[in-house]
């Protein structure tokens, strides 16, 4: 996409020495850069940004956009180039406000959710209604740019040039709704500020990415940045308030004066009222200003009701008629590595793929399947290496509690010894059977299945790879459990 140039104080950024060059582009990566480009330099966790500041002056970099200590770290080489330099208290935001500038158009409807667990699955729901209602629509997110216009991600929330060009592109290409998963990372790094939301929601809160964040309290503060700063006022705040933290995240909502929608089963605007279970999905009754409501959804696990109830709130808090939005909710499909059914065995047995790589959402997961499964339930876990390691043996529990029978295997360990990760996963379940390669543990899971039973491979999803040491190795949990089942059947020639 190449724009017309535009000044540094049209991106509403003020230079040293009064300096307004013309800005050609933006670049967070020195690599990047080109004539007339503005280099931003952040912080960061390992290290920080203005360690390449000077690469990106021979580039040719018109302007430096960073913080004190960045300009600190390059003090001789801008001083010996003479590049105009803008340094922020917040960076960050200051990217984010200027890429918002830079590329001018974003879907005119957009917003965004927040969560622990449901993140991915509330976006894609939302979108999925929009669609319905004959709108073009996109969700953005660990899956990607889905809809009706798509494109690749490296992260959740992308950085905010990334995310900005792919608003102003998706806007270009007619797409006027957006819906947004919103990470932690990219909330504590201001990647969202310069997005025009028209509603956020929160779906829930547990123990995640204490890697990244000090402690509990810190993630939860991470995730209400949507609701305390980057939610306009005018905006409505949707709330799932059964979920941990929910009560709270709707006070903040609420101390701001926004307008807030919750979702629950008691005391909440839109109610969860009954469910109903059977083994390919489920039917449910809701109410709304008074009114019940059913809706059948071809969706695994009782969240998942919730998730949808959620997406819905979004979508009547963007404008929509509740009526319309309520009469295409059975056309809800499941997200791809979300209580994914996989493969199905000669036997009748299936299998299923989940992304849940947390305590909570393992335990959710597994107990939301159980009243679809008549006979066993069996689960694979594992957890990845770099990460959180104390969320290890908490996984282990949860899934010893919830299935008849556990394997623990590896999942991405990069550069951790993957015994070493399963040994703190068994801490908490000392009966599960340990297979470190993953797809021997899959074909086992898999042969264990008798009729009526049901297997939940989890912790990648979507994922088409394997981290391990620094290479991603081609590995598709579905993909495997397909060929599993294949030849455990004599299906395969």
């Amino acid at each position: 996409m190449t724009l017309p140039a535009q000044t540094l104080s049209q991106l509403g950024l003020t230079a040293s020495r009064g300096a307004n060059p013309a800005i050609t582009g933006l670049a967070l990566d020195s690599r990047e850069v080109k004539e007339g480009f503005l280099f931003a330099a952040m912080p960061g966790t390992r290290e920080h940004g203005g360690a390449y500041i000077k690469y990106a002056l021979r580039m040719g970099a018109a302007a430096v956009l960073t913080d004190a200590e960045g300009a600190r770290i390059a003090k001789r080489e801008l001083a010996e180039a003479g590049t105009p330099l803008v340094v922020a208290e917040d960076p960050q935001q200051a990217l984010a406000y200027t890429a918002a500038l830079w590329f001018g158009q974003q879907p005119g409807i957009m917003a965004a959710v927040t969560g622990t667990n449901g993140k991915t699955s509330v976006a894609s729901f939302l979108r999925q209604i929009w669609q319905a209602l004959g709108l073009e629509a996109i969700n953005i997110g660990t899956t990607g740019v889905e809809g009706d216009f798509t494109a690749p991600l490296r992260h959740t929330t992308p950085d905010p040039v990334t995310l900005h060009r792919i608003l102003s592109e998706a806007a270009a290409a007619g797409v006027d709704f957006a819906a947004m998963e919103a990470s932690s990372h990219g909330l504590e790094q201001r990647r969202l500020d310069g997005v025009h939301l028209r509603a956020a929601g929160f779906t829930n809160l547990s123990q995640d990415h204490l890697d990244y964040h000090p402690d509990f309290d810190a993630y939860f503060k991470a995730k209400a940045g949507l609701f305390d700063r980057v939610l306009p006022e005018d905006a409505m705040a949707v709330i799932n308030i059964a979920g941990l933290r929910g009560p709270d995240m709707a006070a903040i909502a609420r101390g701001r004066g926004l307008e807030v929608l919750t979702i629950g089963h008691r005391d909440a605007d839109l109610q969860l009222e009954a469910q109903r279970f059977d083994a390919t999905g489920q039917d449910i009754r809701f109410a709304f200003r008074g009114r019940h409501y059913q809706a059948r959804l071809d969706l695994i696990g009782g969240f998942q009701a919730e998730n949808v109830l959620l997406a819905a709130g979004l979508a009547i808090a963007c404008g929509a008629a509740p009526e319309r939005v309520f009469e295409t909710l059975h056309e809800v499909q499941t997200v791809r590595g979300r209580m994914q059914l996989a493969a199905t065995r000669a036997n009748g047995a299936a299998v299923f793929v989940d992304y849940a790589h947390t305590p909570d959402a393992i335990a959710t997961a597994l107990a939301a399947m159980r009243p679809h499964v008549m006979g066993r339930l069996i689960a694979i876990i594992g957890a990845g290496g770099d990460r959180d390691a104390t969320k290890r043996p908490l996984m282990g529990r949860a899934a010893a509690e919830h299935a008849d029978m556990v394997l623990v295997t590896d999942d991405n360990p990069r550069t951790e010894d993957p015994a070493e990760i399963r040994t703190a996963v068994m801490l908490g379940a000392p009966e599960a059977i340990e297979v470190g390669d993953r797809a021997e543990a899959i074909l086992r899971g898999v042969d264990a299945l008798g009729p009526g039973d049901a297997l939940l491979i989890t912790g990648k999803g979507h994922e088409t790879g394997q981290i391990v040491g620094d290479d991603t190795l081609p590995f598709d949990d579905g993909e495997q459990a397909s060929v599993a089942v294949m030849a455990l059947d004599g299906r395969l020639a």
